[in-house]
């Protein structure tokens, strides 16, 4: 096992340690009294990115798939695609999460304000359209990947130890690059608009908390503290996609996946879903107080 696969497995068993212990806290909270539309989407948020470490390569869910004596081309199909479906609701939900921070601390006057109330009353369309797009989306991996034979014999580009991508003709390359990309990069400008329309209401907010009593400035605080660990998402998430999105073009168009490069993808890829939850947990004051209470009586 080499020292890049180590970190992957280490990196992987602190993200889904974190997710599943997020996933519980966010769950007992929509399972109370009215829960907040940002709850539910980082509840939503924690549910993928769990199912993104499992899927993630040679995996648990693979190594699940295989004691269900399931074959090696069902196994392959069925965690490239689901895979593939928590990728692309990765971005959509973390998109989604920028657009509502940006609506939710926009000013009276302006003019995101009257979505404020239509924003909480269509989530739930919202995850169920994003849901419905993203499985229908990603269908067409199904009758790309197979259970990995001989690449010098068939030109397949092993995308795992045990599943690769059969040949295709530059069209078809072409228009999947093409969809995957449409996709994505509309979704991270949506990203980017929204953080910068939350960097400029932070910066006038700032300005006039330097004329107002210092209890207003700490009403504001836990609304400031969000938008911030939001925009910190944000940034990171863009940072790692465009990294991984480079690693795959690359190699997609040159139909080359060294097993280095592999665990190189590995590491960046999940590299968000493990240090969104630390973020999350570092940020919230609910979580910290639970946290704090544990502590206390376990000593």
């Amino acid at each position: 096992m080499s020292s890049l696969e180590n970190v992957f497995y280490i990196q992987a068993g602190l993200g889904v340690l974190a997710n599943i212990f997020l996933l519980f806290f966010y769950s007992s909270i929509i399972l109370g009294d009215r829960p907040k539309p940002m709850d539910l989407i980082s509840c939503q948020l924690t549910f993928i990115h769990i199912m993104m470490i499992l899927t993630g390569g040679d995996n648990m869910f693979a190594k699940i798939l295989e004691k269900l004596k399931l074959g090696n081309d069902v196994k392959c199909k069925t965690t490239f695609y689901i895979s593939r479906v928590m990728r692309g609701l990765s971005i959509c939900i973390t998109c989604l999460l920028s657009v509502f921070q940006a609506v939710t601390i926009s000013p009276s006057t302006s003019l995101l304000a009257k979505f404020k109330h239509k924003v909480k009353k269509h989530i739930i369309y919202a995850f169920f359209y994003l849901w419905s797009f993203n499985l229908s989306f990603s269908s067409r991996w199904i009758f790309y990947v197979v259970g990995f034979t001989n690449v010098s014999d068939t030109h397949q580009m092993k995308v795992t130890k045990s599943c690769s991508l059969v040949p295709m003709n530059y069209i078809i390359r072409g228009l999947n690059l093409t969809e995957t990309m449409s996709r994505d990069i509309f979704l991270v400008g949506i990203m980017l608009t929204t953080s910068v329309y939350m960097v400029i209401i932070l910066r006038r907010h700032q300005r006039q908390c330097k004329h107002l009593h210092s209890i207003s400035h700490l009403r504001a605080s836990p609304e400031k503290r969000a938008t911030q660990t939001i925009l910190l998402l944000v940034v990171f998430f863009v940072v790692m996609y465009w990294v991984d999105f480079i690693i795959s073009v690359t190699s997609f168009l040159l139909w080359i996946y060294d097993p280095v490069i592999l665990n190189v993808q590995k590491v960046v890829m999940y590299a968000y879903p493990t240090i969104t939850p630390l973020l999350q947990i570092s940020s919230d004051k609910r979580i910290i107080s639970v946290l704090k209470n544990l502590y206390y009586k376990c000593h």
